[in-house]
């Protein structure tokens, strides 16, 4: 594990990719605060663990993140690893969609993760040691029919992260920007439940495991960009090369 610090914070601590990082890092004798909105899930996350300690907070408000923050500080100790996991994903065509729904989603999987960079990153800066984790998606490259609010907010968090790392390399903090395809978490499910791409039955889900190994292994090579899975990097430079021929292919597999 590259982790070589203490405390680890983790949005979306409640389930899916969230609740494996903690019971991860648990296991290796780490101390977790997992946040997340769903009481439920953080008890059944924390289940049988003495060092994950969870906190009901809705990343969305930027106060309640500010006094969990610090409330972390007090009880574990200073922050060493944040994971920002946090996520909705239900899907839909933009003019159908519910226009709360839309902004949700922004709300959620961007302006949360910058309501955590602001109040977890200073901190591991000043003391010139971390790593910061921020969960983007291939969807964040790879615009689809049926995914546009769910694109515009990883595409969103793209962007901040890349420049955010511009912004404080060099400064003893480790960042990673993670960019996986479709991984089998209830995360997809939300998705099924709206409308499903036809495009993302074209490959079976990938295991969560296998984006958290990705996550380690590239901290340890000092990289920033995340593609886990096979043939996601290639996706990534296909998209940039050809948008028109993926635009085509996409129409084709939805049928208009």
């Amino acid at each position: 594990m590259a982790f070589e610090g203490q405390v680890a914070l983790i949005t979306g601590g409640g389930s899916g990719m969230g609740r494996l990082a903690a019971r991860r890092l648990a296991e290796a004798g780490k101390s977790v605060a997992a946040l997340d909105v769903n009481a439920e899930g953080l008890a059944e996350t924390a289940e049988g663990s003495a060092g994950i300690h969870t906190s009901v907070v809705d990343v969305t408000d930027a106060a309640a993140v500010e006094a969990a923050v610090k409330q972390v500080e007090v009880d574990l100790g200073p922050v060493d690893r944040v994971y920002n996991a946090a996520a909705i994903m239900p899907l839909g065509k933009l003019l159908e969609q519910e226009l709360d729904t839309i902004h949700r989603i922004m709300a959620i999987n961007y302006d949360g993760l910058v309501n955590v960079t602001r109040f977890t990153l200073p901190g591991m800066l000043a003391r010139g040691r971390g790593d910061f984790i921020n969960f983007a998606s291939m969807a964040g490259w790879l615009p689809t029919i049926y995914m546009g609010a769910y694109n515009a907010s990883k595409f969103a968090v793209v962007a901040f992260s890349e420049v955010l790392y511009h912004e404080n390399r060099g400064q003893g903090v480790r960042f990673a920007c993670v960019c996986p395809p479709p991984v089998a978490t209830p995360l997809l499910q939300q998705g099924r439940e709206t409308v499903w791409p036809k495009l993302l039955d074209q490959a079976p889900p990938i295991e969560p495991g296998e984006v958290l190994d990705a996550i380690e292994t590239t901290l340890e090579k000092d990289r920033f960009w995340v593609f886990p899975g096979k043939g996601t990097s290639l996706g990534w430079r296909f998209r940039r090369l050809f948008p028109g021929l993926l635009w085509r292919q996409i129409h084709k597999a939805e049928g208009f």
